[in-house]
């Protein structure tokens, strides 16, 4: 079991050591720091911006830090500023199960 363990913790920190921006990885543990307004604001984003090019992925289906690499990849594509990166990445990860 402590096997297991390890091996899904590797896991998950190669995941987050991959990612193209560091301090994405460190925000995917932190308390969102966008204002209720400013996730709002990013849910509208994700609904509009994201949808353009495919369907949109249910925001609980993948977890915070699998969020940081979507995000650091579709992030660009959607030609999204750093700050409506951030709102968005603050909605999918506050939507709960």
């Amino acid at each position: 079991m402590k096997n297991i363990l390890l091996t899904g913790l590797a896991i998950g920190l190669l995941s987050v050591s991959c990612t193209p921006k560091s301090n994405a990885a460190t925000e995917a543990q932190k308390v969102s720091t966008s204002t209720a307004e400013q996730i709002a604001q990013g849910k509208t984003i994700f609904e509009n911006a994201c949808k353009r090019c495919h369907e949109l992925p249910e925001p609980t289906k993948f977890t915070s830090v699998e969020w940081v690499g979507i995000m650091n990849s579709m992030a660009p594509k959607a030609k999204l500023s750093d700050e409506q990166h951030q709102w968005v990445y603050d909605y999918v990860v506050s939507v709960k199960k």
